[in-house]
Order: C-alpha cells, then structure tokens, then sequence
C-alpha cells in the first residue's frame, strides 16, 4: 500500500518520504497522511508528482484545495517532488496555486526529493 523511508536528520524535523498507490481523492490522501503518523509519528511528507491523480493538477475540480485543506487543518506538510512545467505552462490558475503554496508553510512544489526534505525538515 504505502512504502515509507524515515529521513531523520541532525538538528531537524524527521519528514517521511512515501511512495505507493496514486491518491485519487481526499480519502486516500487522508489514508497515507493516518498511515505515515501512525506508523512514524512524522507529520512531515514527501511524494513524487506520479503519486497524484491527473484531475489534481485540473484546479477545476477542486482536488488539489480538498486535499491541501486537509494537510492543513491535520497540521501535517506536505511536499510535492517533480517538474510542473507540462501542467503550469498550460494553466496560469495552477501556476498561481504552486506559487501560493510555495511561499506559503503547509505544501510545497518541489523539483527535488532533496530539496524536499531540505524544505521539510526547516520548515517550523
């Protein structure tokens, strides 16, 4: 179901890195963010862009602030690893949504796991 590798590091707070089943809706979104605090007690995620449904990246309907809705009021964040050119350079909405989150402390559009887990483990 949901693979998690901890990433504990001097200094700074542990993030979970997970990869697994695509997240298609709030309630499987919800589903990793329980197993990944149940199981580590992180409240810090990083996945990759492929662990997204497709209709995520379509603001439209209205995933993508279900879902960051969620990580916010569960106080958990979230970090999203990939390129976003394909979706940002067709849609201004979204690229305003990543620019938002990315100055914002809850989600994050990162290009890199590093950089990820970096963002993550300063972020209070």
């Amino acid at each position: 179901m949901w693979n998690i590798t901890k990433v504990e590091t001097d200094g700074r707070e542990p993030v979970a890195v997970v990869s697994g089943e695509v997240i298609g809706d709030v309630l499987s979104a919800l589903d990793m963010m329980a197993t990944v605090r149940y199981e580590t007690g992180f409240d810090r995620i990083v996945i990759d862009k492929t662990m997204l449904d497709a209709k995520f990246f379509e603001l439209r309907t209205g995933l993508a602030g279900e879902i960051a809705q969620k990580f916010v009021n569960y106080q958990v964040k979230l970090a999203i690893v990939g390129d976003f050119d394909a979706y940002t350079s067709t849609s201004k909405s979204l690229r305003d949504f990543i620019y938002e989150c990315n100055h914002g402390t809850n989600l994050f559009f990162l290009p890199t796991e590093a950089q990820a887990i970096e963002k993550l483990g300063a972020t209070r």
